[in-house]
């Protein structure tokens, strides 16, 4: 195998003998034969040493910090029991992933709510469950927020994510930084002033702290620098005035590489920049240091996965392009469709074979767009392959759909040479379970 793979694939990652694929001490290609495909493969001692890494890269840089598992990336009860087990705290933006941290009776005070527009319905929900922090989003949500914990008769703790008008240079459609977004109160506006006096009126809300994101992923270190400086200075005289901010979130947007020739900056270098900008700026305004909050999600699941899919057609289109037809796509990973997102492929089956030639890897999905991977040199492939794509563990799963009625895959966790399932496939009976018809 190419060594550069090894800094993409689960940690766990080897050749076994018969040039097939290992993760976690299992043969993919067993595991596919095993649990059919496709399949999602996550390694449990990747996710363990990167939740650590954070953990430990910025508790010693900066003592009163707090790692926050952004759960949008993937979760299911496995996922976040081992959250819990490695000490996490959980970023939440749904009422569908507040039940599956409360079905793990995920302790409440470590849970966050994030959202741009969260519903009556959730935040009752949220508020009933005892959830820590809410993440304010809009006026309309402070008011409703105040409302029902109001009803409840009970104090509410709050964040505000402010948007800081800083660039992250990512993806236009995952940049949440700016002026033009959806997310957050805009500082250049004057929203995020008023917005904070407005939460400081209300008599059932407690103002803990500022939260801000600046989209994902980010490669470059400045961003998160100017931003923290920038929303500590606007803060200062706020705070000299009587804001106690307890806690402070730069979010998270950490990068992977999803590709070997593209790997992102150390853990170290987020943190040594993130905590020096959070002290120097503290330290110039002669403001108390708060809690240190970061949210990784993507940084800690995606290279811990792998999708596995078995190849079925084979079109050769003479002086243009071979296809090579797999039995996934775009339903369960639509992040090539959706931001142009590229991906190393692996033929799980031949990684001994040196002879190679230039596929498109393309899913079964009626879309023209359903490209897994346009341009990949792989060997010679044929029907019954197993394509492995490394860096699969992050929104994969979570922005999967049904679309053409396809049943969403499996996902199992390894370890140590052994396997188990932590979601089954869906069956058709599971596609009609809402229907109603007579």
């Amino acid at each position: 195998m190419d060594s550069k793979l090894l800094n993409i694939l689960p940690m766990g990652s080897a050749i076994g003998a018969n040039g097939h694929l290992i993760v976690g001490g299992c043969d993919v290609v067993e595991l596919s034969a095993k649990y059919g495909t496709p399949l999602y493969v996550y390694e449990e001692s990747t996710i363990q040493v990167m939740a650590e890494s954070f953990t430990q890269e910025f508790s010693k840089r900066y003592s009163n910090s707090r790692v926050l598992y952004a759960s949008k990336a993937y979760i299911n009860p496995a996922i976040a029991k081992l959250s819990i087990q490695l000490g996490l705290g959980i970023d939440i933006v749904s009422g569908g992933e507040l039940a599956v941290a409360a079905s793990m009776d995920f302790p409440p005070e470590d849970i966050f709510f994030h959202g741009n527009n969260k519903s009556r319905i959730e935040i009752s929900e949220a508020i009933d469950y005892g959830v820590g922090q809410f993440v304010a989003d809009s006026f309309y949500e402070i008011k409703l927020i105040n409302e029902i914990a109001a009803d409840r008769n009970q104090i509410q703790k709050v964040m505000l994510r402010l948007s800081p008008g800083i660039d992250g240079h990512t993806h236009k459609k995952t940049t949440t930084g700016i002026l033009d977004t959806k997310f957050g109160f805009s500082i250049e506006t004057g929203d995020a002033l008023k917005a904070i006096k407005n939460i400081q009126n209300c008599e059932n809300l407690d103002l803990t702290g500022i939260h801000f994101h600046l989209g994902s992923p980010i490669f470059e270190m400045e961003p998160y620098d100017l931003a923290i400086r920038s929303v500590i200075e606007f803060l200062s005289p706020l705070i000299k005035t009587g804001f106690d901010m307890r806690d402070f979130s730069p979010g998270g947007g950490f990068a992977v590489g999803y590709t070997s020739e593209k790997l992102p900056p150390k853990i170290s270098e987020y943190a040594e920049t993130i905590s020096r900008a959070l002290v120097e700026s503290c330290d110039k305004f002669d403001i108390p240091y708060p809690r240190l909050l970061v949210e990784p999600g993507r940084s800690i699941v995606a290279r811990a996965g792998v999708a596995l899919y078995t190849v079925g057609a084979i079109k050769e289109i003479p002086g243009l392009r071979k296809y090579v037809s797999v039995d996934g796509g775009m339903g369960d990973n639509i992040r090539p469709a959706l931001y142009d997102s590229k991906y190393e492929v692996i033929v799980a089956n031949k990684l001994n074979d040196n002879d190679k030639e230039s596929v498109r890897v393309v899913g079964k999905y009626c879309e023209t767009g359903d490209i897994l991977a346009p341009k990949v040199d792989l060997p010679i492939c044929s029907s019954g392959d197993v394509i492995a794509i490394p860096v699969s563990g992050a929104y994969g799963m979570s922005m999967s759909s049904n679309y053409n009625l396809n049943p969403r895959p499996a996902v199992v966790m390894v370890s140590n040479g052994k396997s188990k399932i932590i979601r089954r496939r869906e069956t058709y009976a599971d596609l009609m379970r809402c229907d109603q018809f007579e």
